[in-house]
């Protein structure tokens, strides 16, 4: 009997452990925890893409900070070492990550080495680095690692309503702080975690989060071959999540939620009329219900362009003005702020965020990567409408046909809302193209394999197709 190479180095590696235990922990259970511990390994290599999942959960949607008696577990770092353990396991040891390429990777991959090389050249060098590496760096590892490992139907089904559940728990929170008047800004607009500094404690980064699941749970209650519960669920936490973007008093969050749901309309109504004179009167009752008028600043007690509107024009401005002076390389990763008092011609005492995905990303990466970034999202676009126009094809299972109609759903949000959000260099794009790019793998996968069981059946439906 022959062993391989690494059958005989997991012994070796084995062996020596356990003696070093023994030796400084002379205790039975010793034996029983090195027993056990191959079996963990095969566990975490088994569940590893719910491993993953969880981190970008925590990360995204600030788990441990909308409950804060999660705090002291510190579940992010736990979840990001073991995030970080089992990619090295399956990419060394199993050898299934199986890792492949596409166009969207070498735009985010460009982008990324963008903004790393630009990080010395940074205004504010330790700002960047500390953005870079804090976040960032993470956040472009997970959506490789994410796209790879989203291989099976059952990870997008998961995927799904983990986003859905998750979107829930933030919207209850949200409403809970609204009723309670908890952490309101300017007395009206709800936050979460302000008092520790969450990322949620600013209205309009609550109203990005809650905006990311809005489109998988419009998608699940309209698939009509899930399960009754499954659509109830989706549809309470589709009003959870939009009474809790109307309590942010977002503009940008509630044209973001717009967009989202323009598009489901688009393919639902046939009168375009009856769409686009329902959606100008929904636009104006959003507005209204949202109390927008009633804010502190962009209300209607405000003359001529609002206050809060001519912030955002000043912060364009200012963004302009820094690529115009850094068309290369911009002013690094998260340095506008920083910048704003050299670059604005209308200083007012205070420095302010850009409040524009794509002015920031303008302003800290420049031209170069402004259009790297564009070439992200628009490709990311086209490959998730084409994806959709095969939504009803017989193949394709509920769980699927959700993804099918929500990825799309969800970039446009992104897009419309990014007019007025700051989140070029956060989660919510990037989980998006991972989604994207992991589900047109899936259909090119299973169409091949179709195509191999049944070729004229797989002809057929690529005829129909064109």
């Amino acid at each position: 009997m022959t062993y391989s190479p690494l059958a005989m180095t997991s012994m070796v590696l084995i062996l020596m452990l356990t003696t070093l235990a023994l030796f400084f922990f002379p205790h039975p259970l010793i034996l029983i925890v090195i027993g056990l511990i191959p079996f963990a390994l095969w566990g975490m290599v088994s569940f590893s893409f719910y491993i993953v999942l969880a981190f970008v959960v925590f990360s995204f949607f600030r788990i441990h900070e909308v409950f804060p008696f999660l705090e002291p577990l510190k579940l992010p770092l736990l979840l990001a070492l073991a995030s970080i353990f089992v990619i090295f396991l399956r990419a060394t040891i199993s050898k299934n990550l199986n890792p492949y390429w596409c166009p969207q990777f070498t735009y985010l991959f460009l982008f990324f080495i963008l903004v790393t090389i630009a990080i010395p050249f940074a205004s504010n060098v330790a700002v960047a680095i500390k953005s870079w590496s804090g976040t960032y760096s993470k956040i472009i590892l997970m959506t490789f690692i994410i796209a790879w490992m989203m291989r099976k139907e059952i990870h997008f089904i998961t995927a799904s309503r983990v986003f859905i559940f998750a979107g829930a728990c933030v919207g209850l929170v949200a409403l809970y702080n609204k009723f309670n008047n908890i952490g309101l800004v300017e007395g009206t607009r709800v936050t979460i975690g302000r008092s520790i500094g969450s990322l949620l404690g600013d209205p309009n980064d609550l109203a990005l989060v809650l905006l990311y699941p809005m489109a998988f749970a419009i998608a699940t209650f309209l698939e009509k071959s899930l399960s009754k519960f499954e659509r109830l669920f989706s549809f309470t936490t589709f009003c959870i999540l939009l009474y809790a973007i109307l309590a942010t008093q977002s503009r940008g969050g509630l044209l973001g939620f717009l967009a989202v749901i323009s598009l489901f309309a688009y393919n639902r109504i046939r009168s375009k009329v009856l769409l686009f004179s329902g959606g100008a009167i929904s636009v104006m009752i959003l507005f209204i219900v949202a109390g927008i008028s009633e804010r502190s600043s962009g209300g209607a007690a405000e003359a001529g362009i609002d206050e809060s509107a001519m912030g955002r024009l000043y912060a364009w401005e200012a963004a302009w003005n820094m690529a115009l002076d850094n068309p290369i390389l911009g002013v690094g990763i998260s340095n506008f702020y920083y910048n704003y008092f050299y670059y604005s011609p209308h200083w007012d005492g205070l420095n302010h965020a850009v409040h524009s995905t794509w002015f920031g990303v303008l302003a800290e990466s420049g031209f170069v990567g402004l259009t790297l970034f564009v070439s992200l999202i628009v490709s990311t676009l086209l490959m998730s409408l084409k994806m959709l126009k095969t939504v009803n094809d017989e193949c394709h299972t509920p769980g699927i046909r959700v993804a099918l109609n929500a990825a799309p759903a969800g970039i446009i949000g992104f897009i419309v809302s990014g007019t007025f959000l700051t989140q070029g260099f956060i989660w919510a794009i990037y989980l998006q193209v991972a989604l994207v790019i992991a589900l047109n793998r899936y259909l090119t996968s299973k169409n091949n394999q179709l195509k191999k069981s049944n070729p004229i059946q797989a002809t057929t439906q690529d005829e129909q197709k064109l």
